[in-house]
C-alpha cells in the first residue's frame, strides 16, 4: 500500500539553459546523473527566478529537488494524459467560417 501512495524525494544538481532572442525562446533543464523523469513526477529548481533580455543566452547551474509519483499517481497521469492529448486533434490551423 505504501508504494501506491508514497513517493521517493531526492536533491540532484542540474544545468539550466534559458535562451529569448528572435530564432530561440526555451528554458531547458538537464538533470545530472541522467535522471529518467516518468509520468507524474515532479522537479522543483531552486534559486532566484531567471530573467534573460531579448538577444541573450544563459547557463546557469543550481540545484533540484524530484519527487518520484507513486504508482497511483502515476496511473493517473498516463490516463488522463490521454485526454489532454486529444484536446489537441480539435486544433486546426486552416481557414474556417467568417
Amino acid at each position: 500500500m505504501t508504494r501506491l501512495l508514497s513517493s521517493e524525494t531526492f536533491d540532484t544538481p542540474c544545468r539550466i539553459e534559458v535562451e529569448q532572442s528572435a530564432a530561440h525562446f526555451h528554458a531547458h533543464v538537464e538533470l545530472d546523473g541522467d535522471i529518467e523523469i516518468q509520468p507524474g513526477d515532479r522537479v522543483r529548481v531552486h534559486g532566484a527566478p531567471i530573467t534573460v533580455a531579448f538577444g541573450e543566452s544563459i547557463v546557469l547551474h543550481r540545484q533540484a529537488t524530484v519527487r518520484r509519483a507513486g504508482l497511483l499517481r502515476r496511473a493517473w497521469t498516463k490516463f488522463a494524459g490521454h485526454f489532454e492529448m486529444a484536446e489537441l486533434y480539435e486544433v486546426s490551423f486552416t481557414p474556417g467560417r467568417l
